[in-house]
């Protein structure tokens, strides 16, 4: 016996030695992972597996020769489930197949397992099927016909090595003394120091595949960011860089380990890296936080990105890195720039009614004018245009607060001649313009629709205005209406001078303008062709697009049912 005495020792001094590199490798893991500094790995691909690797192994190691010292047929060792509050094996086992060993699964109120692990204390049985604190059904399964159960305990110490809290996570079995010989309680006392060992694996494992997951959804949550995600290490390395970061600085690959320097080919971007790393050397480093505005260019398109970088630190509190954020304010760049185009358009198209108005009513005013009847006709013809101008431009900008608060325009169906609607409108803008020709095609006879005549007047009205407007050489203008069976399709063509292609998708925008030299004096809101489109599309369950060369001209195109689905105009937008 003394001879296994001096084994068991050395076993255990191994296994010893084994566990403190387990937990040197499992603290260099948490290091890495709380300063963001280890090497990135793609996110299906997990981290390193190396030191899991070598913990399963030291685990079955251990389990195996538990069984040699006490020459036992059978080791199993089981952790208790929270959730189900049940004892379940898990393996590596000896003696029992892992496919086997995962059906083994106890309450923790039943047989010698719960017993032991609620008291705490090991327990041995002589004769497995006649004691009557054993499970019957697993007796007979495993041929399990003696044997000694310890619980797994694990301790906390202080600096001292005082123990501060106990813990018990499950038990350890070993069945069936070999040579027919009966387990003794000095097979207990040595049970109870291997399993000191195995909780202390079992419980670093348990750590050490914590820390494997929540670094494997951390990962996965830096790479799935919208905004572009870059670390950089304390030395100027790439640690991290998320897909985000890697499509805005146009890099294939991984490039983490490399020089940011040598990575970024943008220069605002390296020189914010650069005064943010050199902070790190000095005091300034507390107080460090920066936010900057950078622009790229790509294809002929600029990007603009808010980037927030700070530094990042160690358990320490030590700098170790600086991260940066990009964040993608092109849109909303634009959007200010297009609303205070919009305000300065909208202060001119107010301006300029009021003033004909105003100036007109002042001449009026001059009693000595000595002005003919038929020239008064006319000033109150103009201002009474002005006034309709001002007040379609106030109806627009309604409108579109209706739509911007989600209340649908109140619509009012009707039977509608579209054809007559088409050529009193043509008619009317035809007195609008001394430039143009205004020309409309229809067929002789056309069914009538289901439609809002006033808003189909409004959609036709702003066609042909806009195609007078964009036209300012004059031109033709053709109005062509056709009947499509269950539809009907109206186009507005005109030789003005059309629409950059890459404007085409986003004439219907809010507050859109096509802004180049030759429409610079071509006033307007932008709000126009946003409205006509909620008109055809939501409220006629229609479509409309826009055909356009540059130089040529541009046609819209607007297609409607003949006949409604006004239930589903309803339910979708109820007025």
């Amino acid at each position: 016996m003394n001879n296994d005495t001096v084994a068991l020792q050395s076993e255990v001094e191994q296994l010893r030695a084994q566990l403190e590199e387990a937990k040197r490798q499992i603290a260099e893991l948490n290091q890495r992972n709380t300063s963001l500094q280890a090497t990135k790995a793609a996110p299906d691909s997990g981290i390193e597996a190396t030191p899991l690797d070598e913990m399963e192994m030291t685990l079955r190691r251990l389990v195996q020769r538990i069984a040699m010292i006490l020459q036992a047929e059978k080791t199993v060792w089981m952790l208790y489930e929270r959730e189900s509050g049940e004892l379940v094996a898990m393996p590596p086992a000896y003696g029992v197949d892992e496919e086997t060993i995962r059906s083994l699964r106890v309450r923790a109120t039943q047989g010698i397992s719960g017993q032991v692990f609620r008291e705490g204390r090991p327990q041995i049985f002589l004769d497995a099927v006649r004691d009557p604190r054993t499970i019957k059904e697993n007796v007979a399964y495993y041929n399990i016909y003696n044997g000694v159960t310890v619980p797994l305990i694990v301790e906390k110490r202080d600096e001292q090595n005082r123990v501060v809290d106990r813990q018990t996570i499950g038990v350890l079995h070993v069945w069936n003394k070999r040579h027919g010989e009966e387990f003794n309680d000095e097979d207990v006392r040595l049970l109870e120091r291997l399993a000191s060992s195995l909780a202390a694996v079992i419980t670093n494992m348990r750590i050490y595949q914590e820390v494997v997951e929540e670094r494997k959804e951390l990962l996965q949550t830096i790479e799935s960011l919208y905004a572009g995600l870059v670390l950089v290490s304390a030395e100027g390395r790439i640690t991290q860089m998320n897909s985000s970061a890697r499509q805005i600085f146009n890099v294939q690959g991984d490039v983490s380990g490399k020089r940011f320097d040598e990575v970024f080919h943008h220069e605002g971007a390296v020189e914010m890296f650069r005064r943010g790393l050199a902070t790190l050397k000095g005091s300034e480093a507390e107080e460090f936080g920066a936010g900057a505005e950078l622009t790229f260019s790509e294809d002929g398109h600029e990007r603009i990105f808010q980037v927030q970088s700070a530094p990042v630190r160690n358990e320490d509190g030590k700098p170790i890195g600086i991260v940066a954020i990009f964040n993608d304010f092109t849109d909303i760049r634009n959007i200010e720039r297009m609303k205070s185009s919009f305000v300065a358009t909208v202060s001119h198209e107010l301006r300029t009614p009021l003033t004909a108005i105003k100036g007109f009513i002042s001449t009026l005013l001059m009693d000595d004018a000595g002005f003919e009847e038929s020239e008064r006709r006319e000033f109150y013809g103009i201002i009474d245009q002005e006034c309709d101008r001002l007040t379609r431009l106030i109806n627009d900008l309604l409108n579109i607060a209706r739509i911007e608060a989600g209340e649908s325009l109140k619509p009012h169906y009707t039977d509608v001649d579209i054809k007559e609607l088409a050529q009193k409108v043509v008619m009317i803008q035809r007195q609008a313009t001394s430039r143009h020709k205004l020309y409309l095609e229809a067929p002789e006879q056309m069914d009538t629709i289901i439609g809002d005549e006033d808003k189909l007047d409004q959609v036709i009205t702003n066609l042909l205005s806009n195609a007078i407007k964009y036209s300012p050489n004059g031109g033709d203008i053709r109005v062509k209406l056709e009947d499509l069976g269950d539809k009907v399709r109206l186009s507005v063509s005109d030789q003005g001078m059309g629409i950059p292609k890459e404007h085409l998708g986003k004439v219907f925008e809010k507050f859109h303008r096509v802004d180049n030299r030759d429409n610079r004096k071509v006033y307007g809101t932008g709000l126009g062709l946003f409205l006509v489109k909620h008109l055809v599309e939501v409220l006629h369950q229609g479509k409309i697009w826009a055909e356009s060369e540059v130089g040529v001209g541009s046609t819209f195109i607007f297609e409607i049912p003949k006949k409604l689905k006004l239930e589903e105009i309803e339910d979708a937008h109820p007025a």
